[in-house]
Protein backbone atom coordinates (compact mmCIF):
# COMPACT_ATOMS: atom_id res chain seq x y z
CA UNK A 1 0.00 0.00 0.00
CA UNK A 2 1.40 3.40 -1.02
CA UNK A 3 1.64 5.89 1.83
CA UNK A 4 -0.10 9.26 1.70
CA UNK A 5 2.18 11.98 0.34
CA UNK A 6 1.42 15.44 1.70
CA UNK A 7 3.09 18.24 -0.25
CA UNK A 8 3.19 21.91 0.58
CA UNK A 9 3.13 24.32 -2.35
CA UNK A 10 4.17 27.82 -1.39
CA UNK A 11 2.72 30.80 -3.21
CA UNK A 12 6.03 32.56 -3.72
CA UNK A 13 5.76 36.27 -4.44
CA UNK A 14 2.03 37.12 -4.45
CA UNK A 15 2.57 39.57 -7.31
CA UNK A 16 4.17 36.98 -9.59
CA UNK A 17 2.88 33.96 -11.46
CA UNK A 18 3.30 31.60 -8.50
CA UNK A 19 -0.38 31.57 -7.46
CA UNK A 20 -1.50 31.01 -11.06
CA UNK A 21 0.85 28.15 -11.94
CA UNK A 22 0.23 26.41 -8.61
CA UNK A 23 -3.55 26.45 -9.04
CA UNK A 24 -3.34 25.37 -12.67
CA UNK A 25 -0.97 22.52 -11.77
CA UNK A 26 -2.98 21.02 -8.92
CA UNK A 27 -6.55 21.79 -10.03
CA UNK A 28 -6.42 21.09 -13.76
CA UNK A 29 -4.66 17.72 -13.61
CA UNK A 30 -5.59 14.36 -12.17
CA UNK A 31 -3.12 13.35 -9.46
CA UNK A 32 -2.85 10.01 -7.63
CA UNK A 33 -5.38 9.67 -4.78
CA UNK A 34 -2.61 9.21 -2.22
CA UNK A 35 -1.25 12.73 -2.89
CA UNK A 36 -2.54 15.68 -0.86
CA UNK A 37 -1.65 19.28 -1.67
CA UNK A 38 -1.67 22.15 0.82
CA UNK A 39 -1.37 25.54 -0.90
CA UNK A 40 0.38 27.91 1.49
CA UNK A 41 -0.14 31.61 0.99
CA UNK A 42 -2.48 34.53 1.33
CA UNK A 43 -6.07 33.26 1.27
CA UNK A 44 -7.46 36.27 -0.60
CA UNK A 45 -4.83 35.98 -3.31
CA UNK A 46 -5.59 32.28 -3.84
CA UNK A 47 -9.33 32.99 -4.04
CA UNK A 48 -8.94 35.91 -6.41
CA UNK A 49 -6.62 33.93 -8.69
CA UNK A 50 -8.94 30.90 -8.69
CA UNK A 51 -11.86 33.13 -9.67
CA UNK A 52 -9.89 34.66 -12.53
CA UNK A 53 -8.92 31.18 -13.79
CA UNK A 54 -12.54 29.95 -13.44
CA UNK A 55 -11.46 27.26 -10.98
CA UNK A 56 -13.35 26.07 -7.93
CA UNK A 57 -11.39 27.48 -5.00
CA UNK A 58 -9.98 24.74 -2.77
CA UNK A 59 -11.31 24.67 0.80
CA UNK A 60 -9.31 26.08 3.68
CA UNK A 61 -7.41 23.59 5.78
CA UNK A 62 -8.45 24.48 9.31
CA UNK A 63 -6.37 21.81 11.05
CA UNK A 64 -3.15 21.17 9.19
CA UNK A 65 -2.19 18.13 11.25
CA UNK A 66 -5.36 16.18 10.71
CA UNK A 67 -5.05 12.99 8.70
CA UNK A 68 -8.19 13.38 6.62
CA UNK A 69 -7.64 16.41 4.43
CA UNK A 70 -9.04 17.03 0.95
CA UNK A 71 -6.91 16.46 -2.14
CA UNK A 72 -6.22 20.20 -2.37
CA UNK A 73 -6.62 22.75 0.41
CA UNK A 74 -5.55 26.28 1.26
CA UNK A 75 -3.61 27.31 4.34
CA UNK A 76 -2.80 30.83 5.45
CA UNK A 77 -0.43 29.79 8.22
CA UNK A 78 -0.59 32.74 10.60
CA UNK A 79 -1.81 36.26 11.17
CA UNK A 80 1.65 37.37 10.12
CA UNK A 81 0.99 36.23 6.56
CA UNK A 82 -2.29 38.09 6.39
CA UNK A 83 -0.83 41.26 7.86
CA UNK A 84 2.19 41.08 5.58
CA UNK A 85 0.05 41.12 2.47
CA UNK A 86 -3.30 42.48 3.59
CA UNK A 87 -2.72 46.01 2.36
CA UNK A 88 -1.56 44.95 -1.08
CA UNK A 89 -3.86 41.97 -1.54
CA UNK A 90 -3.29 40.83 -5.10
CA UNK A 91 -1.12 43.17 -7.17
CA UNK A 92 -0.21 41.21 -10.29
CA UNK A 93 3.06 42.37 -11.76
CA UNK A 94 4.02 44.40 -8.69
CA UNK A 95 6.16 43.57 -5.69
CA UNK A 96 7.84 45.19 -2.74
CA UNK A 97 8.52 44.83 0.97
CA UNK A 98 4.99 43.57 1.76
CA UNK A 99 5.22 40.81 -0.82
CA UNK A 100 8.70 39.99 0.46
CA UNK A 101 7.45 39.62 4.02
CA UNK A 102 4.64 37.38 2.84
CA UNK A 103 7.01 35.21 0.78
CA UNK A 104 9.28 34.73 3.80
CA UNK A 105 6.35 33.80 6.04
CA UNK A 106 5.12 31.16 3.60
CA UNK A 107 8.58 29.56 3.33
CA UNK A 108 9.11 29.52 7.09
CA UNK A 109 5.72 27.89 7.70
CA UNK A 110 6.34 25.17 5.11
CA UNK A 111 9.82 24.35 6.41
CA UNK A 112 8.61 24.20 10.02
CA UNK A 113 5.98 21.64 9.04
CA UNK A 114 8.49 19.61 7.05
CA UNK A 115 10.92 19.56 9.98
CA UNK A 116 8.09 18.17 12.11
CA UNK A 117 7.35 15.67 9.32
CA UNK A 118 3.82 16.94 8.88
CA UNK A 119 4.66 17.53 5.22
CA UNK A 120 6.66 15.17 3.04
CA UNK A 121 8.08 17.94 0.92
CA UNK A 122 7.77 21.44 -0.47
CA UNK A 123 7.28 22.70 -4.00
CA UNK A 124 8.14 26.37 -3.86
CA UNK A 125 6.65 29.11 -6.00
CA UNK A 126 9.07 31.74 -7.39
CA UNK A 127 10.12 34.62 -5.17
CA UNK A 128 11.66 38.01 -5.86
CA UNK A 129 15.11 38.23 -4.25
CA UNK A 130 15.01 42.01 -4.05
CA UNK A 131 11.66 41.93 -2.22
CA UNK A 132 12.64 39.34 0.38
CA UNK A 133 15.89 41.19 1.03
CA UNK A 134 14.03 44.47 1.47
CA UNK A 135 11.88 42.61 4.01
CA UNK A 136 14.92 41.60 6.05
CA UNK A 137 15.96 38.27 4.55
CA UNK A 138 19.68 38.62 3.85
CA UNK A 139 20.14 35.38 1.95
CA UNK A 140 20.99 35.26 -1.75
CA UNK A 141 17.94 33.23 -2.66
CA UNK A 142 15.48 30.45 -1.87
CA UNK A 143 18.07 27.68 -1.68
CA UNK A 144 20.31 29.48 0.79
CA UNK A 145 17.36 30.47 3.00
CA UNK A 146 15.98 26.92 3.05
CA UNK A 147 19.40 25.59 4.06
CA UNK A 148 19.52 28.12 6.91
CA UNK A 149 16.05 27.20 8.17
CA UNK A 150 16.87 23.48 8.00
CA UNK A 151 20.22 23.97 9.76
CA UNK A 152 22.23 22.65 6.82
CA UNK A 153 25.61 24.16 5.95
CA UNK A 154 26.02 22.67 2.50
CA UNK A 155 23.30 22.18 -0.09
CA UNK A 156 23.34 22.07 -3.87
CA UNK A 157 21.01 22.96 -6.73
CA UNK A 158 20.30 20.20 -9.23
CA UNK A 159 18.48 21.42 -12.33
CA UNK A 160 16.61 18.73 -14.25
CA UNK A 161 15.31 19.13 -17.79
CA UNK A 162 15.14 16.88 -20.83
CA UNK A 163 18.24 14.70 -20.88
CA UNK A 164 20.22 17.00 -18.62
CA UNK A 165 20.83 17.04 -14.90
CA UNK A 166 23.08 19.92 -13.88
CA UNK A 167 24.46 20.68 -10.42
CA UNK A 168 26.15 23.98 -9.55
CA UNK A 169 29.34 24.45 -7.53
CA UNK A 170 28.52 28.15 -7.03
CA UNK A 171 25.03 29.59 -7.26
CA UNK A 172 23.91 33.18 -6.85
CA UNK A 173 27.18 35.06 -7.19
CA UNK A 174 28.33 37.89 -9.43
CA UNK A 175 30.50 36.48 -12.21
CA UNK A 176 33.46 38.47 -10.90
CA UNK A 177 33.28 36.49 -7.63
CA UNK A 178 33.04 33.00 -9.09
CA UNK A 179 36.72 32.06 -9.52
CA UNK A 180 37.70 32.76 -5.90
CA UNK A 181 34.78 30.63 -4.69
CA UNK A 182 35.86 27.58 -6.71
CA UNK A 183 37.78 25.46 -4.19
CA UNK A 184 38.77 21.81 -4.01
CA UNK A 185 36.37 21.33 -1.13
CA UNK A 186 33.47 22.99 -3.00
CA UNK A 187 34.03 20.82 -6.08
CA UNK A 188 34.43 17.64 -4.01
CA UNK A 189 31.32 18.24 -1.91
CA UNK A 190 29.22 19.13 -4.95
CA UNK A 191 30.18 15.94 -6.77
CA UNK A 192 29.51 13.88 -3.63
CA UNK A 193 26.03 15.40 -3.35
CA UNK A 194 25.45 14.84 -7.06
CA UNK A 195 26.23 11.15 -6.63
CA UNK A 196 23.74 10.85 -3.79
CA UNK A 197 21.20 12.79 -5.84
CA UNK A 198 21.54 10.42 -8.79
CA UNK A 199 20.97 7.46 -6.47
CA UNK A 200 17.88 9.18 -5.01
CA UNK A 201 16.53 9.75 -8.51
CA UNK A 202 17.42 6.15 -9.44
CA UNK A 203 19.26 7.40 -12.50
CA UNK A 204 20.51 4.71 -14.84
CA UNK A 205 23.77 6.52 -15.63
CA UNK A 206 26.01 7.37 -12.67
CA UNK A 207 29.12 8.88 -14.29
CA UNK A 208 29.44 12.56 -13.40
CA UNK A 209 31.04 15.01 -15.81
CA UNK A 210 32.77 18.05 -14.31
CA UNK A 211 32.94 21.33 -16.24
CA UNK A 212 36.10 23.32 -16.58
CA UNK A 213 35.94 26.92 -15.44
CA UNK A 214 38.00 28.46 -18.23
CA UNK A 215 37.77 28.19 -22.05
CA UNK A 216 39.52 25.07 -23.40
CA UNK A 217 39.81 23.82 -19.79
CA UNK A 218 42.54 26.41 -19.21
CA UNK A 219 44.58 25.30 -22.25
CA UNK A 220 47.33 23.84 -20.07
CA UNK A 221 47.39 26.89 -17.82
CA UNK A 222 47.57 29.50 -20.57
CA UNK A 223 43.92 30.55 -20.08
CA UNK A 224 43.72 29.99 -16.34
CA UNK A 225 45.13 27.68 -13.70
CA UNK A 226 41.99 26.65 -11.80
CA UNK A 227 41.71 23.40 -13.75
CA UNK A 228 45.26 22.30 -12.85
CA UNK A 229 45.36 23.54 -9.26
CA UNK A 230 41.78 23.02 -8.06
CA UNK A 231 39.40 21.05 -10.27
CA UNK A 232 41.67 18.23 -11.48
CA UNK A 233 43.04 17.47 -7.97
CA UNK A 234 39.50 17.38 -6.62
CA UNK A 235 38.51 14.93 -9.36
CA UNK A 236 41.47 12.68 -8.56
CA UNK A 237 40.44 12.61 -4.90
CA UNK A 238 36.87 11.74 -5.87
CA UNK A 239 38.08 8.86 -8.04
CA UNK A 240 40.05 7.48 -5.09
CA UNK A 241 36.84 7.73 -3.07
CA UNK A 242 35.12 5.52 -5.65
CA UNK A 243 33.17 8.07 -7.68
CA UNK A 244 32.78 7.66 -11.42
CA UNK A 245 33.79 11.14 -12.49
CA UNK A 246 35.32 12.69 -15.62
CA UNK A 247 36.87 16.10 -16.22
CA UNK A 248 37.59 18.89 -16.21
CA UNK A 249 35.88 19.10 -19.59
CA UNK A 250 35.34 22.38 -21.50
CA UNK A 251 31.81 23.68 -21.15
CA UNK A 252 31.39 23.92 -24.93
CA UNK A 253 31.87 20.14 -25.15
CA UNK A 254 30.48 18.58 -21.98
CA UNK A 255 26.81 19.37 -22.55
CA UNK A 256 26.92 17.85 -26.03
CA UNK A 257 28.37 14.70 -24.46
CA UNK A 258 25.71 14.69 -21.74
CA UNK A 259 22.96 15.01 -24.34
CA UNK A 260 24.41 11.90 -25.96
CA UNK A 261 24.16 9.90 -22.73
CA UNK A 262 27.79 9.99 -21.64
CA UNK A 263 26.99 11.40 -18.18
CA UNK A 264 24.26 10.99 -15.60
CA UNK A 265 24.84 14.57 -14.48
CA UNK A 266 27.06 17.54 -15.21
CA UNK A 267 28.66 19.60 -12.42
CA UNK A 268 28.96 23.21 -13.61
CA UNK A 269 31.15 25.81 -11.95
CA UNK A 270 28.68 28.71 -12.01
CA UNK A 271 25.03 29.55 -12.53
CA UNK A 272 24.76 30.49 -16.21
CA UNK A 273 27.35 27.95 -17.31
CA UNK A 274 24.93 25.22 -16.26
CA UNK A 275 21.53 26.83 -16.69
CA UNK A 276 22.10 28.23 -20.16
CA UNK A 277 22.25 24.80 -21.85
CA UNK A 278 19.49 23.37 -19.67
CA UNK A 279 17.06 26.17 -20.44
CA UNK A 280 17.78 25.83 -24.15
CA UNK A 281 16.17 22.39 -24.08
CA UNK A 282 13.72 22.67 -21.17
CA UNK A 283 12.73 26.31 -20.77
CA UNK A 284 9.10 25.48 -19.92
CA UNK A 285 9.67 22.21 -18.07
CA UNK A 286 12.89 22.52 -16.07
CA UNK A 287 12.88 21.66 -12.37
CA UNK A 288 15.12 22.74 -9.52
CA UNK A 289 15.80 20.03 -6.90
CA UNK A 290 17.65 20.98 -3.72
CA UNK A 291 20.19 18.37 -2.63
CA UNK A 292 21.21 18.20 1.01
CA UNK A 293 17.95 19.04 2.79
CA UNK A 294 16.29 16.56 5.18
CA UNK A 295 13.06 16.88 3.19
CA UNK A 296 12.09 17.03 -0.49
CA UNK A 297 12.21 20.47 -2.09
CA UNK A 298 11.60 21.12 -5.74
CA UNK A 299 10.58 24.22 -7.65
CA UNK A 300 9.80 25.25 -11.21
CA UNK A 301 12.90 26.52 -12.95
CA UNK A 302 11.55 29.98 -13.73
CA UNK A 303 11.11 33.29 -11.98
CA UNK A 304 8.18 35.46 -11.00
CA UNK A 305 7.48 36.65 -14.58
CA UNK A 306 5.96 39.92 -13.40
CA UNK A 307 5.50 40.95 -17.03
CA UNK A 308 2.74 38.36 -17.55
CA UNK A 309 1.42 38.01 -13.98
CA UNK A 310 -2.34 38.33 -13.67
CA UNK A 311 -3.04 37.67 -17.34
CA UNK A 312 -3.83 33.95 -16.98
CA UNK A 313 -1.34 32.94 -19.68
CA UNK A 314 1.54 31.53 -17.61
CA UNK A 315 2.55 27.96 -18.39
CA UNK A 316 2.27 25.53 -15.48
CA UNK A 317 4.46 22.90 -17.19
CA UNK A 318 7.49 23.48 -14.99
CA UNK A 319 5.36 23.43 -11.82
CA UNK A 320 3.75 20.17 -12.94
CA UNK A 321 7.17 18.59 -13.50
CA UNK A 322 8.37 19.86 -10.11
CA UNK A 323 5.37 18.23 -8.45
CA UNK A 324 5.94 14.93 -10.26
CA UNK A 325 9.55 14.75 -9.09
CA UNK A 326 8.58 15.75 -5.53
CA UNK A 327 6.01 12.95 -5.35
CA UNK A 328 8.48 10.40 -6.67
CA UNK A 329 11.20 11.38 -4.22
CA UNK A 330 8.84 11.61 -1.25
CA UNK A 331 8.21 7.88 -1.67
CA UNK A 332 11.94 7.06 -1.44
CA UNK A 333 14.53 7.28 1.29
CA UNK A 334 16.08 10.72 1.43
CA UNK A 335 19.88 10.32 1.74
CA UNK A 336 20.05 13.48 3.89
CA UNK A 337 17.25 12.60 6.29
CA UNK A 338 18.38 11.45 9.72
Amino acid sequence: MIKTVKLAITMGDPGGIGPEVALKAVCRRKWPPYVKFVLIGCREVWLDCAKQLKLVAPPECDAINRKKIPPVSLWEPSALCAQAHHVALRRPGKTGCLEGKASIAFIRAAVAMCMKRDFDGIVTGPICKKSIQSAGCKFAGHTEYLAHLAGKGRVAMMLIGGKLKVVLVTRHLPLASVARNITRRAVTETVEMTGLGLNWLQASRKTIGVCALNPHAGDGGVLGKEEKTIIAPAIEKLRRMGFRVAGPIPADVIFYQAMHDKFGAVVAMYHDQGLGPLKMIAFDSGVNLTLGLPFVRTSPDHGTAFDIAGRGIASASSMVEAIKIAIRLALRRNPWEK
